[in-house]
């Protein structure tokens, strides 16, 4: 470890030490009447279909994107824990912020374990300012070279072609690129307006639908060779990373987000009602029996929900912890990525029971428009459909009963020909929708 990494180490721990680290009471003060006001506009935007570029400059302007910066860089300094925690009370005000936000820290938290420490520098202080970064990995081809082209220009670079499911970059002022150079993979970052870039918000799923999760292209775009982060060959593998479990958890957290939502939303509706369902005349459903097994279920289900993510969260500390000390351990990363995956098996069941369950509580008027209580399956649905977890399943089988390391997969995936979804910095990652 290079000594300026190791005095990076060496001032986040004095300020801990000192206590000037944030706890989450105090970040919670922070955000949390943000979350208010953006949770108090979700269900319009949801009817409208209105992009939430509003939601998004109220986090931009509170620091949201500069949490994990550390405070010698202007930022607040906060855990992955913290992170994570933050993440579940602002998917619980809205499930599209979390998933907007996705490729931006998960670009922090590359910077983080990186030791090119004039990068971190450029780039935290570019985050710190307000930037927030779009990513644009995923290609819609079969074919088994990435199809965004980058070409030689006297002292600079062209880069051409499209890329898919590019989420958050219709909110971001950058974008992070996975291009080609010959037998090269490489990581690109241009500005959201410069010259040829256009950023189309096609994206139709039913859920999640105004993550920005659409088509963006690249036409002759100027790249100047400092906005090439990284440059590396098809063989060369890096699995010193926990990036893999922290894009999952990040899902796992929205998924969280819902389900505490899901027990928010039947609370008050059963609060306000004075019918209970099947039953003549004025009623108290908060007192019914029947009804109160369901809010009682439905706070289960989140709180499961949430030890989930806690899990996980416990074991990404532990992973960064220790590469900040300089004693990085793969099994640490194996334990993250082991842990995130037998977490989406139970966490996507959990949140779709509930978010079916809670119209139990409801009868007719609970399928109300102006209600828009079904959008809380539908985006659940649509962020389980992310990284199959049948295939995450499998991966876990294969561990226990063969001791194979389901990061292997990715290691014999990297030794082939790589799609512009797989060459992601530094471990690739499956395409993502939404």
């Amino acid at each position: 470890m290079n000594a300026d990494i190791q005095t990076l180490t060496v001032d986040d721990a004095a300020e801990a030490a000192a206590g000037s680290a944030p706890t989450y009471a105090e970040l919670a003060d922070r955000f949390r009447p943000i979350f208010a006001k953006i949770a108090d506009g979700a269900v319009e935007r949801e009817q409208n279909r209105e992009l939430a570029y509003e939601a998004v400059n109220l986090l931009r302007e509170a620091g949201f994107g500069a949490l994990r910066i550390p405070k010698s860089h202007g930022g607040s300094g906060a855990s992955l824990s913290q992170l994570f925690k933050l993440l579940v009370e602002l998917g619980a005000a809205d499930s599209n912020l979390p998933q907007i936000l996705r490729a931006h820290l998960a670009f922090v938290e590359l910077r983080l374990n990186n030791e090119d420490v004039a990068q971190q520098a450029l780039w935290f202080g570019r985050i710190v300012d307000g930037a927030l970064i779009g990513a644009a990995m995923a290609e819609r081809t079969d074919a088994t070279e990435n199809t965004v082209k980058l070409s030689r220009d006297g002292d600079a670079w062209r880069l051409d072609g499209q890329k898919f499911y590019c989420t958050g970059t219709i909110y971001a002022d950058w974008v992070s690129v996975a291009a080609a150079d010959g037998e090269d993979r490489l990581s690109v970052m241009t500005p959201t307006t410069a010259q040829g870039v256009t950023r189309l918000d096609d994206w139709d799923g039913f859920g999640q639908r105004l993550t920005g999760s659409g088509t963006t292209l690249f036409e002759n775009v100027h790249i100047p060779e400092e906005n090439i982060l990284r440059r590396f060959n098809l063989g060369e593998y890096r699995g010193d990373s926990y990036i893999t479990a922290f894009y999952q958890q990040m899902h796992l957290a929205a998924l969280a987000g819902i389900a505490r939502a899901v027990l928010r939303d039947a609370t008050e509706f059963v609060q306000a009602k004075t019918r209970t369902f099947g039953v003549p005349g004025q009623t108290t459903p908060r007192t019914d029996p029947l009804v109160q097994r369901v809010i009682g279920r439905l706070a289960s289900l989140a709180f499961a929900a949430e030890a989930i993510v806690d899990s996980v969260s416990t074991a990404l500390d532990q992973a960064h912890l220790a590469w900040r000390a300089g004693t990085r351990d793969e099994s640490l990363y194996e334990i993250a990525d082991i842990k995130a995956y037998q977490g989406q098996q139970v966490a996507i069941d959990l949140v779709l029971q509930a978010t079916t369950l809670m119209f139990e509580v409801g009868g007719a008027s609970a399928t109300q428009e102006g209600r828009r209580l079904d959008r809380h399956w539908r985006n659940a649905r649509t962020i389980s459909s992310h990284n199959p977890a049948i295939s995450r399943e499998r991966l876990l089988g294969d561990h226990y009963l063969n001791g194979v390391s389901p990061r292997q997969e990715w290691a014999d995936r990297w030794k082939k020909p790589a799609t512009g979804a797989e060459a992601v910095e530094p471990v690739p990652e499956q395409p993502e929708v939404a």
